[in-house]
């Protein structure tokens, strides 16, 4: 069947060149994932939130290197291209951003983040949300970024607001987390908003 418009991405977009160093502009550096992340990222999931809002464990620093290969990878793929939130000049480990769910064709991704304990509070999942939000719109031309958390984790719903995405409506059930199912906030940004 043909498809009537003409696609907002094609492919290629992100992998014809290497993944990018994105600097926050204030601090932190969004930067490609290093095996030697392995036992920050290990570390970060010892955090009993992260048991609570994120859908997986890591249980060595083995574990964490699969992941970082994985991650390493996915740029390539394009379909769920990872960074590792850095302070800048110390390389310490605060956090992960990602783009996820890509679609290229429509120009949509769902933006994910998490944060190592120590970085709570220092607006550094906002801070990375917003920089890779406007090197998504504005370096790559993507049309839409989705963002959803937990409806019990109001860090997160604040973070989302900060980072100018604006909330959209509740899904209803729709993650299997530790505790059962939880509903999901979904917010949303447009280029241009």
């Amino acid at each position: 069947m043909p498809i009537l418009t003409s696609p907002v991405l094609t492919a290629g977009a992100l992998a014809r060149t290497d993944q990018p160093v994105i600097p926050t502009g204030d601090g932190l550096v969004l930067r490609p994932w290093r095996a030697a992340d392995a036992p920050a990222v290990h570390a970060a999931f010892q955090d009993p939130l992260m048991h609570r809002f994120h859908g997986k464990s890591c249980e060595s620093e083995a574990e964490a290197a699969g992941w970082i290969t994985q991650w390493q990878r996915a740029w390539a793929g394009e379909r769920e291209p990872q960074w590792a939130v850095v302070e800048e000049g110390t390389e310490r480990l605060l956090g992960r951003v990602a783009l996820r769910q890509i679609e290229l064709a429509d120009g949509m991704a769902e933006l994910a983040y998490w944060t190592v304990a120590g970085a709570r509070g220092r607006n550094v999942a906002t801070r990375s949300a917003a920089a890779l939000t406007h090197w998504a719109f504005e370096e790559i031309g993507f049309h839409r970024l989705e963002l959803m958390h937990s409806t019990a984790n109001e860090a997160s719903c604040r973070v989302a607001a900060k980072a100018g995405f604006a909330p959209e409506g509740t899904r209803r059930k729709a993650y299997l987390h530790l505790d059962g199912w939880h509903d999901m906030h979904l917010h949303a940004r447009v280029r241009g908003d």
